[in-house]
């Protein structure tokens, strides 16, 4: 794996007279040094004799480090195929991958998507894969994705003794039954305009700050936004997919990932774990978010440093992680929804409860999200305690059911506005450009907006993104001119950038 694409690696053995000894070469790290042992166990226990001679195993292009245990079957079935225990017409057509046990099993591996994908970029005829890996690997249609358990099964399929069909996968099928989420906007009492504001971040696909005491339902409100997010479209769910299989995330029994993630991380969190990174960069939660929802509960908690790397991913969709010897770059187009209290105390403002910060405690509090960062986050939330009468009132709120039917025509009506756009799919994607062509509004809205700024002291940004707040409000009203009372009400969504 390089970043979270797969390289084809080509294993080499060559078997010589000499003293026993067993080398790997080409840069193997820790796990695949260790191989040695395993694959020497494996090849004994499964009844096959082990060569007693000096063996040498190359992993080309030898100028890129390995990782990972999935190097175990190869190897073997290169030394087995080397000292002549076994002969192969086909063993060149196939991609192997899988962990040895020591008695012979194949257990799974991560990254298998990613590397099926390049063993069918490479036009190999198929992979050997762990069978716990099989249907993951048989998401990549056009190759023969074969489900193996025990070393000596891959002998005997690879020698012709054995036919083992291929795995198969109802993609269709897999994305429509694994599409059930947990949650449900009907469970939320009250917040009806919160309600709202998620649905036009939901079309618009527009980042959300909720501000409000503890208990008033900001997390509640973030985990049901996924609900009433479109669909994955295939493409989607396999670029989401690839990153967990990466990280050996997958859910047991999911090959590929049908519904949007939602990704929580704790305000602990490092920069490298919030982005990715370390020695060997992997995805981080940003990351893990992809085509989902990152909420940041708590906000002001997470270090600043920690909050500041966020820009990035933000603007472009993506994180670029440089090294001294390469760089990679990660997908990371997602949903911020990040939520802090009024205050430390979390009371300013509530009538029940009296706030005992003082107004230097409060005005920290507030600094800790700078205005940059601010500035990228479209909507800007109010969010008050429930009264009692509504929190304990029989009848539900509207389902995310018939909320997710409004959304999807929005973003219908946005797919079809940006077909000729690369890389564009609704209004909180678009540029400058875009904003320019899709975004007008007539003389009286003009000026409203002009006030605002004003009043608020908005800058540059904020004034985009009141025009493409408004240009998803007229959406859900499936219109094509954006009216005065769309713009109001973008507006409204930029209150809190006005620090006290």
């Amino acid at each position: 794996m390089v970043g979270i694409d797969g390289l084809l690696v080509e294993v080499e053995v060559d078997i010589a007279y000499g003293l026993p000894a067993f080398s790997t070469v080409g840069l193997p790290e820790g796990a695949v040094r260790e191989s040695k042992d395993r694959v020497k166990a494996a090849i004994k226990n499964s009844g096959y004799e082990f060569p007693n001679r000096r063996i040498t195993v190359n992993l080309a292009p030898a100028d890129v480090k390995k990782e990972g245990t999935g190097y175990d079957l190869p190897i073997a079935l290169g030394i087995l195929a080397a000292a002549d225990i076994f002969k192969s017409g086909t063993l060149e057509q196939y991609s192997i991958i899988g962990e040895l046990s020591l008695d012979g099993g194949v257990r799974p591996a991560r990254g298998i998507l990613p590397m099926a994908l390049s063993a069918r970029q490479a036009g190999l005829r198929g992979v050997l894969v762990p069978l716990e890996n099989a249907r993951e690997a048989a998401i990549v249609s056009g190759i023969d994705v074969i489900g193996i358990e025990t070393l000596p099964q891959a002998v005997e399929f690879l020698a012709g003794i054995r036919e083992i069909a291929p795995t198969v996968v109802d993609v269709d099928g897999v994305l429509k039954s694994n599409t059930a989420y947990a949650f449900d906007f009907e469970d939320v009492k009250g917040q009806e305009h919160v309600k709202r504001a998620l649905e036009i971040a939901a079309a618009g696909g527009h980042n959300v700050l909720m501000k409000g005491p503890p208990g008033s339902g900001k997390t509640m409100l973030a985990r049901r936004l996924p609900t009433i997010l479109p669909d994955l479209s295939f493409g989607e769910a396999l670029e989401t997919t690839k990153i967990y299989s990466v990280m050996g995330l997958l859910p047991a029994g999911k090959p590929l990932l049908a519904c949007r993630p939602f990704r929580s991380p704790h305000h602990t969190i490092s920069d490298a774990g919030l982005i990715g990174g370390g020695q060997t960069p992997r995805p981080g939660e940003a990351s893990l978010a992809h085509n989902g929802v990152l909420f940041l509960d708590e906000s002001p908690e997470f270090r600043k440093n920690v909050l500041e790397v966020l820009r990035q991913p933000l603007e472009d969709g993506c994180v670029t992680i440089a090294r001294a010897s390469h760089s990679l770059s990660f997908p990371a187009r997602f949903l911020l929804v990040a939520a802090l209290n009024p205050c430390p105390c979390g009371y300013l403002g509530d009538l029940r409860h009296n706030c005992i910060c003082t107004p230097m405690q409060v005005q920290r509090y507030e600094s800790k999200i700078s205005g940059p960062l601010l500035d990228r986050i479209d909507l800007h939330l109010e969010v008050p305690a429930v009264p009692f009468k509504e929190m304990s009132g029989i009848r539900n709120g509207e389902s995310s059911a018939a909320i997710k039917k409004r959304v999807d025509q929005a973003r219908e009506i946005q797919r079809e506005r940006y077909r000729s756009r690369q890389g564009v799919y609704c209004n909180g994607q678009i540029g400058p450009q875009e904003i320019k062509m899709f975004c007008k509004i007539d003389r009286p809205s003009l000026a409203l907006v002009e006030t605002a700024v004003e009043r608020l002291g908005l800058s540059a940004r904020s004034f985009h993104r009141i025009l493409k707040i408004a240009r998803s409000i007229a959406d859900l009203e499936a219109v094509d001119e954006i009216r005065q009372e769309h713009v109001a009400e973008a507006i409204q969504y930029r209150r809190l950038e006005k620090r006290k």
